[in-house]
């Protein structure tokens, strides 16, 4: 059993909400807002601390802090006096960002690109190459009720992930996926198959809905 420190991060915040405006859309879209939302995942930052984590000069940052107070997914915690001035920590509104039903073509555009497990990929290379990458992948033909019950509990996991207390000098990713395949399938059990029968055809895969796309940051929870 992991421990976990229920108090990650160190600030009160909702467990999800749904983000539709345009502004939210570009917000978790634009790759180094993304990555500012994860570091407010541990703790309530400031402005110098996040762009020592990232290493983009501070304005640069305050830049694009100050576009996500605007969308309304940041907001200032807490404050702390340093030599006469109040200097601003701020945190996420909440831990995860549920990206909603979008009907404007523009607005699906912009979030297109999200698209965590190709993230992951990409970052798990150097760990594949080096033979330190955990994996599993596995496919099971399960109804619809099942994905969601699943899925949640997947979420929960993530969240229990992004709640170790933080030691060592290495970041760890965590990645899930569930998704519709066309990987084959045995028939049910019982199921009379002739002999020299052609394989049924299987369905096109159906294209996803952009319904309760989740945010590739996350919203473990990206």
């Amino acid at each position: 059993m992991m421990s976990v420190n229920s108090r990650v991060p160190d600030y009160e915040l909702e467990e999800m909400v749904v983000i539709t405006a345009p502004d939210q859309l570009r917000a978790v879209a634009e790759p180094l807002r993304a990555s500012l939302l994860e570091l407010l995942l541990e703790r309530a930052a400031s402005v110098t601390e996040m762009a020592l984590a990232v290493g983009r000069p501070k304005s640069s940052v305050a830049y694009h802090v100050d576009f996500l107070v605007r969308a309304g997914l940041v907001r200032v915690v807490r404050t702390r006096r340093v030599r006469a001035i109040d200097e601003r920590y701020y945190g996420r509104i909440a831990r995860t960002f549920y990206i909603g039903v979008l009907t404007r073509p523009e607005d699906r555009k912009t979030v297109a690109t999200l698209n965590g497990l190709a993230q992951a990929a990409a970052e798990a290379a150097p760990a594949h190459a080096a033979d330190d990458l955990r994996c599993t992948l596995v496919h099971a033909r399960i109804p619809r009720e099942e994905v969601r019950r699943f899925w949640a509990e997947v979420q929960e996991l993530a969240r229990r992930f992004a709640q170790i207390p933080r030691a060592g000098d290495q970041v760890y990713g965590f990645a899930a996926g569930l998704y519709p395949t066309d990987a084959p399938t045995l028939p049910e059990a019982g199921t009379a198959v002739p002999d020299g029968s052609e394989p049924a055809t299987r369905p096109a895969l159906r294209r996803a809905s952009s319904r309760g796309k989740p945010s590739s940051r996350r919203s473990p929870s990206r």
